[in-house]
């Protein structure tokens, strides 16, 4: 949610924002503004809307030049999507202006004190409260922006990320984090601050992380980090391992459909370097001592969304593997039940941000109850995987699209490998086992490829079935989460009902949605690895075709008995029980984005959603 530029330096400060909040556009935004510092002024242009409301704006307003600046797309939470709700927000002597991402959940008292003091608010936000304790605190640190900085994150309870400019202070952008993304490029002619690194890759590579209460004070050739009180603090560099062309569209329509033919290389990266020539795991990163492992009880993976769905295949393979009990837990849930997590406890924390806020405090509620923790991750220096004890980061590079796909796919590598690395750990697996199930990932890549060849069928029905008012999914063993990231997928972009079930579950309530014409998607279990399962797969689906629903069956190739029960066939390659949900899940997705597409909707950005949910 809400994506963030700063810079200063020696450059024109507004076209390197505004390029930086377009390559921002995907985290989802409802209105968008800048504020540049020039000739001792702040010049302010916001717009409800999309970004191109600013641009046309900009065109018939222009800012003057300048070399200070900040930027900002808003995800609205308090007050609408207005162009008076729209940041910057500036203070009432038009010294201060500030961008803000998360939300400060005190503000009523305090937009209480100020009011009381006189000063009368313009917007209905959280956010513009901090510019005003700003100006008003500035007097009482000798006018020096950063002290006052600190003095009212001192004061603030609740996420945030700000950056502030002051009129006065031409040559400065401070910036402050607490439990939400803010980083820093480190340019040779200036220096940034974001929301994501792809705001400013296409101008540096060097990035430094902020930790948690953190002020960052930035100038042109200097970058100096304190905490909240004014103490100096060392920050973590770091380099960014993809270039701005990686975030482009890569002569696809649609970054949704790039990231889609992304994947078998994504998989293979998130592969690369693990195994080593005895064909031995080697998670460098998973620094859990191997008594540690040994002694574990359980594993408990917190999750949301697609992730959640990662971490459900998961609990088939790592119990299978482990012989380790696996939770998976919905991370908005979990630390509100009491869980029964301790030192014995391992929890999975998966993120392809790295800040889902709800993922974040469950993480943080293990660890306060002594649980050993691990962060699955793909964005480096991200505050879930500095928070955890250990961590593997997955390889799949930017991912644009607000749905997500091939984050899925190397979710559910990295959780394999995991599995794998605790059954070496714990003795629970041979290694010829262990290296026969390595040799089938590894060959993950190819199969994926050949589904991707294959796609077009899928786009054909989903475009005959763009018109269905539902669509169900059903799936048995791991079968069902990926049912389920089907009808995810489908709510997202083409904003229909759809619905995931367990096959079994059909008699007990959900075959009452079926109706003649339904259409109804069932990934089929293959016919020699879950015989039994197939067999009755088949059964659910002669029950819904006798009341007239529409059949696509998801099925490998080579499964001549679904034939005479399915409408519509989907072929997937055969690959072993715990390798299906990689190739199953693809056509899903392209079914989704084409029967969105066929309704006229945003693919890459749908109503109401965005990429990375840093508030709860």
């Amino acid at each position: 949610m809400c994506g963030i530029v700063g810079y200063v330096g020696q450059k024109q400060a507004l076209e390197i924002i505004v390029a930086g909040l377009r390559r921002m556009e995907y985290r989802g935004y409802d209105s968008a503004g800048v504020a540049v510092v020039a000739d001792g002024k702040l010049e302010v242009r916001k717009k409800a809307g999309k970004l191109v409301n600013l641009e046309t704006l900009l065109g018939a307003d222009p800012l003057p030049n300048s070399t200070t600046g900040i930027g900002h797309t808003r995800w609205a939470t308090h007050g609408g999507p207005t162009d008076r709700n729209a940041h910057p927000h500036v203070s009432s002597d038009d010294r201060i202006a500030v961008i803000h991402n998360g939300i400060i959940e005190n503000f009523q008292s305090l937009r209480a004190e100020l009011e009381s003091s006189g000063v009368i608010l313009e917007s209905e936000t959280d956010t513009e409260v901090v510019a005003h304790l700003i100006s008003k605190a500035l007097p009482s640190v000798d006018h020096d922006l950063p002290r006052a900085m600190q003095a009212v994150c001192s004061r603030l309870e609740g996420a945030f990320t700000l950056v502030v400019v002051d009129s006065e202070q031409p040559d400065l952008v401070v910036g402050a984090r607490r439990n939400s993304p803010l980083v820093v490029g480190l340019g040779t002619d200036g220096n940034f601050l974001a929301s994501d690194v792809a705001a400013f890759v296409d101008h540096t590579r060097n990035a430094m992380e902020l930790g948690q209460d953190q002020i960052v004070i930035l100038r042109a050739d200097s970058v100096v980090v304190t905490d909240f009180s004014g103490n100096v603090e060392q920050a973590k560099p770091f380099t960014i391992d993809w270039d701005a062309s990686a975030a482009e569209k890569g002569g696809f329509d649609l970054f949704m459909q790039k990231e889609i033919s992304e994947q078998p290389k994504a998989v293979a990266d998130s592969l690369l370097g693990r195994i080593d020539e005895s064909h031995r795991i080697k998670l460098d990163e998973f620094n859990l001592e191997p008594a540690i492992i040994r002694d574990l009880k359980k594993v408990i993976v917190v999750a949301c969304g697609t992730a959640a769905h990662a971490g459900m295949v998961a609990k088939y393979a790592i119990e299978h593997w482990t012989h380790l009990p696996v939770d998976v837990e919905l991370a908005s849930e979990f630390r509100y039940r009491d869980p029964i997590v301790g030192p014995d406890s391992l929890v999975i924390a998966i993120s392809q941000s790295g800040e889902t806020m709800d993922t974040l405090m469950a993480l943080r509620h293990a660890k306060e109850q002594g649980a050993r923790t691990l962060a699955i991750c793909n964005t480096v220096g991200s505050t879930i995987p500095r928070e955890s004890d250990a961590v593997i980061y997955t390889y799949a590079g930017p991912e644009i699209a607000v749905a997500s796909t091939k984050a899925f796919l190397t979710q559910i590598t990295a959780t394999y490998l995991v599995g794998l690395f605790l059954a070496q750990t714990r003795g629970t697996m041979f290694e010829d086992e262990i290296r026969s199930v390595l040799a089938e990932l590894n060959d993950m890549p190819s199969q994926v490829d050949l589904v991707l060849d294959t796609t077009e069928p899928v786009q054909k029905l989903a475009r005959k079935l763009a018109s269905a008012r539902s669509v169900l999914f059903l799936g048995r063993h791991v079968g069902y989460p990926v049912a389920l990231e089907g009808a995810l997928k489908l709510k997202e972009l083409a904003y229909m009902h759809a619905e995931g079930f367990p096959a079994g579950e059909l008699k007990h309530g959900p075959i009452a949605l079926i109706e003649p014409g339904i259409p109804v998607v069932v990934i089929v279990p293959s016919p020699s690895g879950r015989a039994v399962l197939h067999d009755k797969m088949i059964s659910n689906i002669q029950e819904v075709r006798a009341r007239g629903a529409q059949v696509i069956a998801i099925a490998e190739e080579g499964d001549e008995s679904i034939v005479p029960f399915a409408d519509h066939i989907i072929r997937i390659p055969a690959v072993p029980t715990l390798m299906q949900p990689l190739v199953a899940v693809v056509p899903l997705q392209v079914f989704a984005l084409e029967m969105a597409r066929e309704r006229g909707h945003d693919v890459d950005q749908p109503r109401n959603l965005a990429k990375s949910v840093t508030v709860e």
